[in-house]
């Protein structure tokens, strides 16, 4: 019998109540989010939400290495370039995750999502809405999206947005890496608290008398108290250590300059040569699209970033970029995507419109 993509369990909690616990079940793709995943997680947190007797969800990654890296793109792209399924599939893909995500940011009950290892593209999704978002000393939190063609989504429009600074727009166009204080420094994460308290942590919180009666309340009262054992074995934040760096590149009128100095760094900072590679190497299309859509949603409310998101991910299934970055990366994993474009410069204006009409 195949194991369930997606586990759902309530254990018995203090005051009479339950903790409904979702777990991500495929550690072999790194929990990557599929669309029957996203239909059944979308179900059950409907009826815990409806049911008196759960106080709070708890939401994790099945393995040690990721919480969840991404939606499964190779699904994508088989919609886009076989139509086995018919053209409508990446449609309800990106409609139904993105209407997951707006569903956890909005969900009435507590929602701890346990982010340890990879919290990629559409696991950031899930992690960015929750009310407690927990983050690992090992945990990899990055928005990939230049390096297959697509463009940060699931509500990055909106939370990069609120970074300080360029701050939102780097992360975007250069893919990088962030750790547990980054993700913290940065608004994606509330909490750092060591991956090997988890099961200490789920205990603390089914024992909690204050869930009958203020379930926010107890839950913070319980993570705050892990997070301040935790601090001796966290990292320090790289992009807080570079932020007056970071500034001084994005300092510029326009974004093809932007880009252009990150990928001319030539120092001899590991961190900031990742960022520099992916700047040379991503697709300019994301990028362009990116920094139009940062532009256009920065006063948005997150119901409409989310609306405009959708309308520009149904974009980016019929023009080819996104197929042809996955093609490289992941079918025939040949690494060397033929971008429509070989740099922002190069770029017709009339290019990046037609994904806005």
């Amino acid at each position: 019998m195949p194991e369930q993509p997606i586990i759902f369990e309530e254990k018995a909690a203090a005051g009479g109540k339950r903790i409904g616990v979702a777990i991500l079940n495929q550690p072999k793709a790194l929990n990557s989010i599929s669309l029957p995943m996203i239909r059944d997680l979308e179900r059950q947190l409907d009826e815990w939400a409806k049911d008196d007797g759960i106080a709070a969800v708890w939401l994790e990654g099945a393995g040690d290495k990721a919480f969840c890296a991404g939606g499964d793109i190779v699904a994508l792209y088989r919609s886009m370039t076989e139509g086995s399924a018919g053209p409508d599939e990446g449609v309800a893909f990106f409609t139904e995750e993105y209407a997951l995500d707006y569903q956890i940011h909005t969900y009435p009950k507590p929602v701890v999502a346990w982010g340890h290892g990879f919290v990629m593209g559409g696991g950031v999704g899930l992690l960015a809405g929750a009310s407690h978002r927990v983050v690992t000393e090992k945990s990899r939190v990055a928005m990939p999206e230049v390096t297959i063609g697509l463009y940060p989504d699931v509500g990055a429009s909106w939370f990069l947005n609120h970074m300080p600074g360029k701050l939102g727009l780097f992360i975007g166009v250069t893919g990088v890496h962030l750790n547990a204080a980054d993700a913290c420094y940065l608004g994606m994460a509330d909490r750092m608290i060591r991956n090997d308290q988890r099961e200490a942590v789920l205990e603390g919180l089914l024992a909690s008398t204050e869930l009958a009666t203020n379930a926010h309340a107890g839950v913070t009262q319980v993570l705050r108290t892990f997070e301040r054992e935790s601090v001796s074995a966290m990292p320090s934040s790289a992009v807080r250590e570079r932020r007056d760096a970071i500034q001084q590149l994005m300092d510029a009128d326009d974004l093809a300059t932007q880009v252009e100095r990150i990928a001319a760094y030539d120092g001899d900072d590991e961190w900031f040569q990742r960022a520099s590679q992916t700047a040379k190497t991503g697709s300019p299309t994301t990028m362009a699209i990116l920094e139009r859509q940062l532009r256009e949603t920065r006063l948005d409310g997150l119901r409409a970033v989310f609306d405009k998101e959708l309308n520009l991910s149904i974009r980016c299934l019929q023009k080819g970029e996104f197929a042809e970055g996955i093609r490289a990366l992941l079918i025939d994993k040949d690494k060397n995507p033929r971008w429509r474009y070989p740099s922002l410069r190069a770029m017709d204006p009339a290019w990046v419109e037609s994904f806005f009409e």
